[in-house]
């Protein structure tokens, strides 16, 4: 009963102000007892106690350190070369992607939406399916890479989470956003065109470095081979999650392009990897060549994700976070970096690996 309740809170009140502790309590009982039957829309005590449970029990925390862990591990694997240490490793992945699903999980079932819902929420799912492709290349060849290409996803990608964890990661969406289907299908098929287009990068990556260690030709082509994978899943959802984004954009603003940054920044993106295909395509491009241009992707990538909301303009302008901008200089740095050690090398004509062919 509503006056009940209030008569209960007044008593709690009254009993402060007398410190009256044995007085307080049982205002506190009698006030609980009266609210238990009054309905508060959108209360569920399930939903309450599992968002607790998150909090206490820390999921996505659990599984950046498992990842931390396997990638120390996998990197000793490439130093002792043994076989049981790649499958352990695997095996720790996999279990650490176990605990990674349950926080994306929890929190659809919390929200009642998309997995993803802001900027945090994109890290972690990006994160989830970096690590999902990485377990699936280790399990097809073998090498160890799929293992550290899983872990580092882990890990970078949480911690950026982390770093962006204002406290609130399920807050109400804004009018804007606030809409089922577009969240499930623009804002996935966009971030899943993010995680391809960096896969693809990280793995240009490794095929420069494993070039300049002098890494046998048919693991340089195997790596070769999954960076035009990654890169043509990048077009494909790049493309297909802009193209849904006009029309949440004309659904919601009455346009379907405005050369918005955040629009301009997804467009890149497509623009880049097409660029990537056409120049492998045209044999314009080794596989060298390829993964440089691969790391590229990195950078547009990253400038797409959270450079652009960095502008503070435009219709996208809500996704503005302080502090990213200098890491998100550092990331782009260290991009730039090792595609110019890869320059140095060519001019120098330091012997690379073997080189895999483009066809």
């Amino acid at each position: 009963d509503r006056s009940e309740s209030i008569a209960s809170f007044g008593e709690m009140i009254s009993a402060y102000a007398d410190e009256d502790a044995e007085k307080f309590n049982n205002s506190v009982d009698d006030h609980d007892a009266a609210l238990s039957d009054y309905p508060i829309v959108g209360y569920s005590p399930r939903l309450v106690s599992l968002e607790r449970w998150m909090q206490a029990s820390w999921p996505t925390g659990v599984a950046m350190i498992l990842y931390l862990i396997t990638l120390v591990l996998g990197l000793l694997y490439f130093a002792v070369n043994l076989p049981r240490l790649r499958q352990a490793v695997w095996g720790m992945l996999v279990v650490a992607l176990v605990v990674h699903t349950v926080a994306i999980t929890c929190r659809i079932v919390i929200t009642g939406r998309a997995p993803v819902i802001n900027i945090y929420s994109s890290a972690v799912f990006i994160g989830w399916a970096a690590v999902l492709f990485g377990v699936l290349v280790e399990r097809i060849f073998r090498y160890g890479v799929g293992n550290l290409l899983a872990s580092a996803a882990g890990v970078l990608t949480l911690l950026v989470a982390y770093g962006l964890n204002t406290g609130d990661t399920m807050p109400v969406l804004q009018a804007v956003l606030d809409t089922q289907f577009w969240l499930a299908t623009h804002v996935i098929t966009v971030s899943l065109g993010y995680v391809a287009t960096l896969v693809a990068g990280t793995l240009g990556a490794v095929y420069l470095l494993a070039g300049w260690i002098g890494v046998e030709k048919n693991k340089l082509r195997d790596v070769y081979r999954c960076i035009y994978g990654a890169t043509c899943f990048g077009i494909l959802f790049s493309f297909v999650g802009t193209v849904l984004g006009g029309l949440w954009a004309d659904d919601s603003w009455g346009r379907f392009w405005g050369w918005d940054p955040k629009e301009n920044g997804a467009l890149l993106i497509v623009i880049w990897n097409a660029l990537m295909l056409h120049a492998r395509w045209d044999g314009m491009v080794s596989g060298r060549g390829f993964a440089a241009l691969a790391i590229g992707g990195n950078i547009v990538t990253a400038w797409s994700w959270f450079g652009t909301n960095e502008l503070g303009i435009g219709m996208h302008s809500y996704g503005f976070t302080s502090g990213v901008l200098m890491w998100l200089t550092i990331y782009i740095l260290l991009q730039v970096a090792f595609v110019a050690a890869d320059v140095v090398m060519r001019s120098l004509k330091v012997r690379f690996g073997s080189d895999a062919s483009p066809s």
